[in-house]
């Protein structure tokens, strides 16, 4: 399984982003990542300068949140909708997506990814599939 550290996640997206800047060749995940960061002005400098990215402290206390973060849950997103994985979450977040603009569906979804990443984490155990889709479900019947 992959589990990147934060310095390789934030290299891997600021890697991402010069590449696209520079019009060369995106491999893999790149071209979903960008297609993310796209989506997400804000955070367009920040990856542009690699020294600020890897310096960064996003703190929780401080209400600050961490773009990194932010933009692996997308990609987990876009991950899941490609394989429909959970089984269900595509219709799910087409029945999201019909009511809401996509980017604004995907961000519904990563409200329930988030909280059922951290029930996970709270209760050390593997997310809980069932009650991640019901949560999207929710969303989508508003």
């Amino acid at each position: 399984m992959f589990n990147p550290t934060r310095a390789q996640v934030r290299e891997f997206f600021c890697a991402a982003w010069r590449k696209h800047r520079e019009r060369s060749l995106l491999e893999g995940a790149e071209a979903t990542a960008v297609d993310v960061i796209i989506r997400h002005p804000e955070y367009h400098a920040l990856l542009a300068d690699p020294e600020l990215a890897a310096a960064q402290e996003y703190l929780p206390e401080g209400g600050q949140l961490n773009p990194f973060l932010h933009l692996s849950l997308h990609l987990a997103i876009a991950e899941q909708l490609s394989i429909d994985q959970p089984p269900g979450i595509r219709a799910a977040f087409q029945a999201l997506a019909a009511r809401l603009d996509p980017h604004a569906a995907e961000h519904r979804i990563l409200e329930c990814l988030g909280e059922a990443l951290w029930r996970a984490q709270r209760e050390r155990t593997t997310i809980d599939a069932v009650a991640y889709l019901e949560c999207v479900w929710r969303a989508a019947k508003g």
